[in-house]
């Protein structure tokens, strides 16, 4: 059997298909959907807005993160729901136990959903031992452009050294060594 299209068909086609394209790649997500553009790096960080920047605990207690200055910090900003997200959560794992005992290395993972309990309860269940924050106001986009996983790193003086987004294989010896020579001045 032979099928026939003749020109006005394949147009009509085309058309709809373009349109159907045109429209559906527009579509902004829902939370749940994880965005893999890339965002523009900064060019420079301006001081004020990293000292604004503020976490807070499940107990509450808010940590500031000027607080942090002299220390290397390491911040996740992840959800329960993102994919990508927990598929790199064991090596973050990894990497802070091996760095547990440096007094001046701090992680801080941050669920971008502000939902403490429900994260917390996903780390217990996973036997994670992360320190667990929300943000305590907006995350200024320095921080946190518009895809999660993103991992920001900040040397002792409090500027971003690294902004990393997607997941990646924290566990590595390249990483741990790059956050000691970050935290000896290196």
């Amino acid at each position: 059997m032979s099928i026939r299209f003749n020109s006005r068909s394949i147009f009509f086609g085309l058309v709809a298909l373009s349109t159907g394209l045109f429209f559906g790649c527009g579509n902004p997500g829902t939370k749940n959907e994880v965005k893999t553009e890339k965002v523009e790096e900064p060019a420079e960080v301006s001081a004020p807005t990293t000292q604004e920047l503020s976490f807070k605990d499940k107990e509450g207690k808010v940590l500031p993160l000027s607080a942090l200055k002299g220390k290397v910090v390491f911040i996740n900003f992840w959800a329960t729901w993102c994919p990508p997200c927990i598929h790199e959560l064991p090596s973050i794992d990894q990497l802070r136990q091996s760095l547990k005992d440096h007094k001046d290395i701090v992680f801080l993972m941050v669920d971008v959903d502000g939902d403490i309990e429900k994260s917390s309860a996903f780390m217990a269940e996973n036997k994670y031992d992360l320190p667990l924050y929300i943000a305590a106001g907006d995350i200024p986009a320095e921080f946190l452009g518009q895809s999660i996983p993103t991992t920001v790193i900040l040397d002792k003086a409090g500027k971003i050294v690294e902004r990393l987004e997607g997941s990646r294989d924290y566990g590595t010896p390249e990483i741990k060594k790059a956050l000691q020579d970050i935290a000896s001045g290196s």
